[in-house]
């Protein structure tokens, strides 16, 4: 028996409806790094890099590193990067699939969808779902920032004057003694070390490098530039792309926004944390045909992790998302 022109008109109110309640997933950014958290910050791994004024948002969690956080270490931000999308995007959706295919076999959430009043209690427990589903993302969220008890509170940024000129995209880094204390490596007490003007001009020049190298798929270069940690991550990205016969080119970067979050000393190795926004062009392009197939994001506010032995460069070793 068809469907009467009612019932067809009720399932595609609820498609509607259902569509516009969808949690979209989030895009991932093309870019080194995917947009996620990866890398190794000596002790400070686990634990957020204190805000700045390029990024006085909370920062994203390191997602992925060869390290392991020490026995007793509460570190929300080990969950997979897809967790809480999953918990709000798995969990509203299913319930709402759940309703639809209800809906199609002539029942809804509480026992069909008949009347008007049927209807009204399903838009209803949709609302409701999706309050109950706000309120626990709040509570998490908050468990995980309590967890990390306002690192940026005491980060006492000081700039050093203007920013220095010169470096590649002229965007210019800014800087000063920034003091930090707690946490161990190898029973060496982190210290503060300062960072100099040439310090800063080395971090916009790889800011720019990396970005072109990953772009080229040059790996020699990635390997000139990053840690082996970071390296093998940028690789498995490209060939993530190769498998999906695409290319991610990145071009005309330019830092916009720069600061230091935190520079320190573990034993004879240095580490400093800066905080990047910057503009770059970020494209993907299937790898046969060179048939454009997306643009990724435009702009990215990121924070950059660097590590250098004595009398070495400073590489890359980590790479954090900020807001």
């Amino acid at each position: 028996m068809a469907s009467s022109p009612a019932r067809r008109r009720r399932v595609v109110t609820l498609l509607a409806l259902a569509a516009s309640l969808a949690v979209a997933a989030p895009a991932v950014d093309a870019r080194p790094g995917g947009g996620g958290g990866m890398g190794w910050r000596g002790s400070k791994t686990f634990s957020a890099p204190p805000s700045t004024p390029t990024s006085p948002g909370a920062t994203g969690p390191i997602q992925r590193s060869q390290t392991s956080p020490s026995p007793g270490f509460n570190n929300p931000g080990m969950a997979a990067p897809s967790q809480g999308r999953r918990f709000g995007g798995g969990f509203l959706g299913g319930m709402l699939g759940a309703g639809l295919l209800g809906a199609l076999l002539g029942a809804g959430f509480a026992g069909g969808l008949g009347g008007i009043g049927s209807f009204i209690g399903l838009i209803f427990q949709i609302g409701l779902i999706a309050l109950l589903v706000m309120l626990a993302v709040r509570f998490f969220r908050r468990r995980q920032e309590g967890a990390q008890p306002a690192m940026a509170s005491h980060a006492s940024y000081a700039r050093s004057g203007p920013p220095p000129q010169g470096g590649p995209q002229g965007g210019g880094l800014q800087g000063g003694m920034n003091p930090v204390g707690g946490g161990y490596s190898g029973g060496a007490r982190p210290q503060p070390i300062q960072i100099q003007p040439d310090d800063f001009q080395a971090f916009e020049r790889s800011l720019t490098e990396i970005q072109g190298a990953y772009g080229r798929e040059d790996v020699a270069s990635l390997r000139r530039l990053a840690t082996p940690e970071m390296v093998g991550y940028f690789e498995e990205e490209l060939r993530a792309n190769a498998a999906r016969g695409v290319v991610n080119r990145i071009s005309d970067v330019k830092l916009l926004q720069g600061d230091l979050s935190e520079a320190w000393r573990e034993g004879p190795v240095e580490f400093a944390t800066v905080a990047m926004r910057f503009s770059l062009r970020d494209e993907v392009f299937e790898r046969a045909s060179n048939r454009h197939v997306e643009n990724g994001p435009q702009e990215a506010k990121e924070f950059w992790t660097f590590v250098r032995e004595p009398g070495g460069p400073w590489l890359l070793s980590a790479i954090q998302q900020g807001r």
